[in-house]
């Protein structure tokens, strides 16, 4: 495997982040389970480690605020031109930016988002470092999908603020499983947005799909390292997806491949 950094088109999922209370212990959980390794981050926001896979940065774990309300959690970054211009059209679209924009060293310019329904996300203006080096790849992210109950206004919301398009799925389509629309840029699908009442796996939210060879084999390892079995494995037009959380309660799902069609680049 060989790690490429190439700056993805405004708009697109280009990085993922885990805010934990225990980075150490979620390095132990993650580690193995998806074959991770890890090199010391920025630290101008806390501490925050960089995961690897073979030598490809795919994701970032950081130490969250001593907050008992915050949950560990996992939130994509969409790469934007101009985290200062993106902020304000989600203030002008009615979303909150409740960080930022700021610097995070010479990384990047950031800021944290939630949209109407107070599902959050990241902005990121990279500099230095551009966002993950793999995907679809076992251990790498594949796919990001938006859980909300209120699909429509969630469609009009990202793509106003990405000033992307976003393209609704033909019922028939849906009732097969596949998401209720996708934000397009350049024609290609880069993020799901899916309609549900179903609360298992909590409020209005991004959620996050890593590929991995084997969904029964993960689902079995993650039980061993502590985590627990949310959802699944089950069959999906995408492949077997299980839905997980690490022992500190953030939550992830994992897509067996091969994967066809669920490619955020």
């Amino acid at each position: 495997m060989t790690a490429v950094q190439v700056r993805v088109a405004h708009g697109t999922p280009c990085w993922v982040s885990l805010m934990t209370h225990d980075v150490e212990r979620a390095k132990a959980f993650y580690g193995p389970l998806l074959d991770w390794s890890f090199t010391p981050g920025p630290t101008e926001l806390g501490a925050y480690v960089r995961a690897s896979l073979h030598g490809a940065r795919v994701a970032g774990i950081g130490l969250a605020p001593e907050r008992p309300d915050l949950p560990a959690e996992w939130t994509t970054y969409f790469a934007v031109d101009s985290a200062d211009s993106a902020s304000a059209r989600v203030r002008d679209c009615g979303g909150t930016v409740a960080v930022g924009p700021l610097e995070n060293g010479r990384a990047g310019r950031l800021a944290i988002a939630a949209d109407l329904s107070g599902a959050f996300f990241g902005l990121w203006e990279g500099r230095d470092h551009l966002g993950w080096e793999v995907v679809g790849e076992p251990g790498a992210p594949v796919w990001s999908e938006l859980v909300t109950n209120d699909e429509p206004l969630a469609a009009a919301f990202y793509g106003s603020v990405f000033q992307r398009q976003v393209v609704h799925a033909d019922p028939s389509a849906v009732a097969r499983g596949e998401e209720d629309a996708t934000l397009r840029v350049e024609g290609h699908r880069v993020a799901g947005l899916r309609q549900t009442t179903d609360l298992r796996d909590g409020p209005p939210r991004w959620r996050i799909y890593f590929a991995v060879g084997d969904a029964e084999l993960t689902v079995r390892q993650c039980a061993a390292l502590g985590g627990s079995v949310l959802v699944g494995p089950a069959d999906t037009p995408y492949g077997r997806v299980a839905r997980l959380a690490d022992p500190e309660g953030g939550r992830f799902s994992v897509v067996e491949l091969p994967v066809l069609g669920l490619s955020p680049a």
